[in-house]
């Protein structure tokens, strides 16, 4: 599948935001416990709709930059991703997830052609739907691994952060703050 030529791919490995805060979004993954994600994907989801209700809500900051659509599409489907991760987690002793290429998903689901409310609403259901699987997880399930298709190994726990950070980050980028 094909991404699209104006947007550099993103082919940065992000698993480092486990280890030390993001100094482009100041997410620091060690300070949150596994237990508090669910709550605040809700939070970050509840800013997603004002921000699409913006003037420039389908308008690219420039021709190499996402619009804060295609941001809330690209969130409103790394919730459905993570949220089928943790279920398979909790199923399946330590599965290997399938690569999902975000700009490839980005073209196919032609991200900057949605209508801003529909993507808040599905947005908005996708953020509950992976806050629901995460609140499905206790005690010693939060250790339960699973592993990319590059090989980093993730728990429940250290997933949770990872995916907190991919929403919250994106919040930043469309200067929204992110939702704490």
């Amino acid at each position: 599948m094909d991404s699209d030529p104006t947007i550099e791919p993103d082919t940065k490995d992000w698993t480092w935001v486990l280890d030390r805060p993001c100094p482009e979004c100041g997410f620091d993954a060690g300070s949150v416990p596994p237990t508090e994600v669910a709550d605040r994907l809700r939070r970050n989801a509840d800013a997603w709709p004002t921000v699409l209700r913006r003037p420039d809500a389908v308008t690219r900051p420039s021709a190499a930059v996402w619009s804060p659509v295609e941001y809330a599409c690209h969130v409103r489907d790394v919730h459905l991703v993570f949220a089928g991760r943790v279920r398979w987690m909790t199923d399946v002793d330590d599965p290997r997830f399938d690569n999902w290429d975000q700009d490839a998903a980005a073209v196919a689901g032609g991200y900057g052609e949605q209508q801003p409310a529909a993507v808040g609403e599905a947005l908005v259901l996708a953020a509950n739907e992976a806050a629901a699987a995460y609140d499905a997880v206790d005690g010693p399930r939060w250790e339960r691994p699973g592993r990319r298709s590059n090989g980093s190994v993730f728990t429940i726990a250290s997933l949770a952060r990872y995916h907190l950070h991919d929403v919250e980050h994106h919040l930043a980028d469309v200067g929204a703050g992110a939702a704490r």
